[in-house]
């Protein structure tokens, strides 16, 4: 079997060009989309995601603000910004970069976002109202990314059986909420470490979601003819033979999988573009229920 490839980066241009007309429809009124993302410390891979959020703003005109705090920036020096960032009507959206440092308790700086700025959707307001199906509430940008691309390419949900390999308040669980809605009408399965029989259970899925973070795990063991394969991992390998000494894989073993899906995500330029595209989608539909 030729599996399609499903192109995140095209999908996510495309989100990003519908999300211009309500950028400009919103700035006619007198509103710019606005988003607060805020990094504790110097990790090198949270720099350059915090860049891209702030990159991804400037091309489609939202205003943006970076805070950039030293790794000593103590709880509530980072909460007292957060109350700061809840009170200012320039910011709609507010994104804390995780992980932060250690010594921060990061489930506290969430429950102090206020619950219509949370465009990561985290915060046990948006969870309940992801479970309840409540369309005001927001959705973490990864799961709502890859139910964007199923929708982008005709891949039908109702009624299949998909399986979650992860249970993430980040992605796994969202994922299966997203699925098992109304709106979408599949079975779901979530799979975990603790999961007997993971391959076998996977093989009697029409759609299997990899979000597990083991790089490479999902082989064609366990994936049946004909199913849509979403991979969220992103895992860095040592590869001595690439420039950098390394190459970014996915969780899915793409190589054995291909040959027996309908579908496939690659790593990178699968999932990944999309979690961006849509917290700028979060972001502009945070203004519009802010400033009705």
């Amino acid at each position: 079997m030729t599996p399609v490839l499903i192109d995140g980066k095209h999908v996510a241009a495309c989100v990003r060009e519908k999300l211009l007309a309500e950028i400009a429809e919103l700035k006619s009124r007198g509103h710019v989309p606005g988003l607060a993302v805020v990094l504790v410390g110097n990790d090198p891979a949270s720099q350059v995601y915090v860049g891209s959020k702030v990159k991804a703003c400037a091309e489609l005109g939202l205003y943006s603000q970076k805070w950039e705090l030293p790794a000593e920036t103590t709880q509530e020096e980072l909460v007292d910004l957060i109350h700061k960032l809840n009170a200012d009507d320039r910011i709609h959206g507010i994104l804390v970069q995780s992980p932060p440092p250690s010594h921060i308790d990061e489930e506290a700086v969430v429950l102090n976002i206020a619950p219509e700025k949370d465009v990561d959707g985290f915060h046990p307001v948006n969870v309940a109202k992801l479970v309840l199906e409540d369309a005001t509430g927001f959705v973490p940008c990864t799961p709502l990314g890859c139910m964007e691309l199923l929708k982008a390419y005709g891949i039908e949900t109702a009624g299949k059986h998909a399986v979650v390999i992860g249970r993430s308040m980040i992605v796994g669980k969202p994922m299966a909420n997203l699925l098992v809605a109304k709106n979408a009408n599949a079975t779901v399965t979530i799979a975990h470490s603790r999961t007997k029989n993971l391959p076998e259970l996977c093989r009697t899925a029409d759609i299997i979601v990899a979000a597990v973070g083991r790089p490479e795990m999902v082989n064609a063991e366990y994936v049946k003819e004909g199913a849509v394969v979403l991979d969220v991992g992103i895992n860095r390998i040592e590869d001595a033979s690439r420039p950098r000494g390394y190459r970014i894989v996915g969780d899915v073993d793409f190589d054995s999988v291909k040959d027996k899906c309908s579908f496939i995500t690659p790593v990178p330029g699968g999932v990944g573009p999309m979690t961006i595209a849509m917290l700028m989608a979060n972001t502009v539909k945070a203004c519009r229920q802010q400033v009705g």
